[in-house]
């Protein structure tokens, strides 16, 4: 095997790092939701409220963080994001109540929503293009590993202490990665220790598209590409929103769980949403190899079985078992980071460099919205009707989505390569 270097690895795991802090941030909140409940006496519709106030923030400023990453660059721009968002987290510790969380939470979805713009930039700066759905793969791991180690560790800050550490040890380590990150992040061609090697591989598996001076964000949103993109993942996105907002207190309301059970218990369908990003990741390569089809329609037929295993977590609501309840939501975990890693990284595939966190950013503006409204239907729903009939309709939408996917995008001819002797 051809030996490239391994810089770009290295510059994905402070990417991956990015990402895991970020959603160990958004996820401390869900997995103190049952503490936070007694503590500060809120109700789950005034839970409901600060998960959609976070939501809320996070969509407005999805494109604004897109564009700011695209004019300020990747470096400059994640840092502020991720300073940001660190301080923002340890701010949360010092709420009174669901107002103050809110207010708060609503201030880090804001400095949050730069985390997928840029790590897609990251990966379209750094990767061929043959290579760039394993790192998006990679490095959407992360929201599942920060999901998977925040209910352990609140229940550590709570042992200890009390469900306000748990925030500033994650706030804490957000800062220090968010410097970090400026002193050793740069693009290929600003890195004096990649090897011409490497940088020759990088660039010579890169798609030449036509460059774009500015980005016309007018012009970005009538094009069909982009919807194609957008209103799948606006259709996908509740369900990880309920994934990550909404699990523990499913456990508790439905089947009784307590702080113990959900340490040992509700980070388990994170875990195997890592799976879904790596694996989600190697399935376009396999489906072109098997099928014979291009990328595009590669990561097409990926979002299509994620949709179709999907269908089971909608199951929950026929089970009274809680085992059985956490093993469809491992299937649904797995399920949606396979069909999300490759909605994401079809920007990249579909759009120029120097637009791609623009796009990026408005396209998960379409997905936290329909994120923040769901928050509200659940808030709204779970003490009443229960949380399963809620699961099933997110299946529906997968399914829904995937059938508009198909509709809407179509493949674009394959782009000439930039090869070895053109640069």
């Amino acid at each position: 095997m051809r030996k490239t270097g391994h810089k770009r690895w290295f510059m994905l795991s402070l990417v991956t790092l990015g990402t895991i802090l970020c959603y160990l941030t958004r996820n401390t909140i869900s997995a103190a939701a049952p503490t936070l409940q007694s503590d500060l006496h809120i109700t789950t519709q005034q839970y409901s409220y600060i998960i959609a106030t976070f939501s809320a923030c996070y969509t407005i400023a999805q494109p604004i963080a897109g564009y700011l990453l695209d004019t300020l660059g990747t470096k400059v721009g994640y840092t502020i994001f991720g300073l940001m968002w660190g301080v923002f987290c340890i701010g949360a510790s010092f709420a009174t109540g669901w107002k103050g969380l809110a207010m708060f939470r609503g201030l880090g979805g804001f400095a949050e929503s730069a985390m997928i713009p840029a790590g897609l930039k990251s990966v379209t700066e750094w990767f061929p293009d043959t290579e760039r759905s394993v790192a998006v793969g990679y490095f959407n791991v992360g929201s599942s590993i920060g999901a998977v180690i925040a209910p352990p560790l609140v229940a550590w800050a709570i042992y200890i202490r009390d469900w306000r550490l748990a925030f500033i040890i994650v706030g804490i380590f957000s800062v220090l990665w968010a410097a970090g990150w400026y002193f050793t992040y740069n693009r290929p061609s600003k890195t004096k220790s990649l090897s011409k090697e490497e940088y020759l591989y990088i660039t010579g598996g890169q798609p030449e598209k036509p460059k774009v001076e500015k980005v016309r964000i007018g012009h970005l949103l009538k094009q069909r590409k982009f919807w194609g993109i957008a209103l799948p993942r606006f259709l996908a996105e509740p369900a990880w929103g309920t994934f990550n907002a909404w699990i523990p207190l499913f456990m508790v309301h439905t089947y009784g769980f307590n702080l113990k059970d959900i340490a040992m218990f509700a980070w388990i369908p994170m875990l195997f949403a890592d799976f879904g990003c790596i694996i989600g990741g190697y399935l376009p390569g396999m489906f072109q190899k098997i099928f014979g089809v291009n990328i595009v329609v590669s990561r097409k037929l990926v979002v299509t079985l994620g949709a179709a295993l999907m269908i089971l977590p909608g199951m929950v609501g026929l089970f009274g078992s809680p085992m059985v309840a956490i093993a469809l939501l491992c299937v649904g975990g797995f399920a949606h980071q396979s069909l999300s890693g490759a909605l994401i990284t079809l920007s990249s595939d579909m759009f120029d460099s120097n637009e791609v966190a623009t796009a990026n950013g408005f396209t998960g503006m379409a997905a936290w919205t329909a994120s923040t409204m769901f928050a509200l239907v659940v808030g709204a729903l779970a003490d009443t009707v229960g949380f399963s009939p809620l699961f099933a309709v997110l299946s529906v939408f997968d399914i829904i989505g995937a059938i508009v996917l198909w509709v809407l995008l179509k493949s674009p001819e394959e782009p000439k390569l930039v090869t070895q002797e053109d640069n």
